[in-house]
């Protein structure tokens, strides 16, 4: 079972927490993934900003960063107490929150748009338009 904690504002026209459960779900399932807990953290733009500079080594704001947790091979906890990661998002610096969402739980799946030749990001646009 997929556990999913929506923390922050999204602010308006953010989903609702259903939607983010379904949108997870469904890129996590193209991953093989069905079992874990993901966090979703709506932040301010400082945040993020720090954030990037810290974990990427590159200044200003985002849109979306992921940070996995138990990666396939470490875990060995029970089945469902897997720590997928932590998905942060910047509203003010994303156009589509469902976008970010989705991209972010395909990076913690493990996948690289840098280094996927398009694959990362043509799976994206299928899931968004499910």
């Amino acid at each position: 079972m997929l556990e999913v904690e929506l923390l922050g504002d999204g602010g308006p026209g953010a989903p609702p927490l259903d939607e983010v459960e379904r949108l997870l779900g469904l890129a996590f399932a193209s991953a093989g993934v069905e079992d874990g807990h993901v966090a979703v953290a709506y932040v301010a733009a400082e945040r993020i900003a720090s954030l990037n500079a810290e974990f990427r080594g590159k200044e200003g704001p985002t849109d979306v960063l992921s940070f996995p947790i138990d990666g396939e091979d470490e875990f060995d906890g029970p089945e469902g107490s897997r720590e997928l990661g932590d998905i942060v998002i910047c509203p003010p610096h994303t156009t589509d929150l469902r976008e970010a969402i989705v991209h972010g739980a395909l990076h913690l799946a493990g996948m690289d748009h840098e280094t996927d030749d398009g694959e990362m990001l043509a799976l994206q646009r299928e899931l968004l338009n499910w």
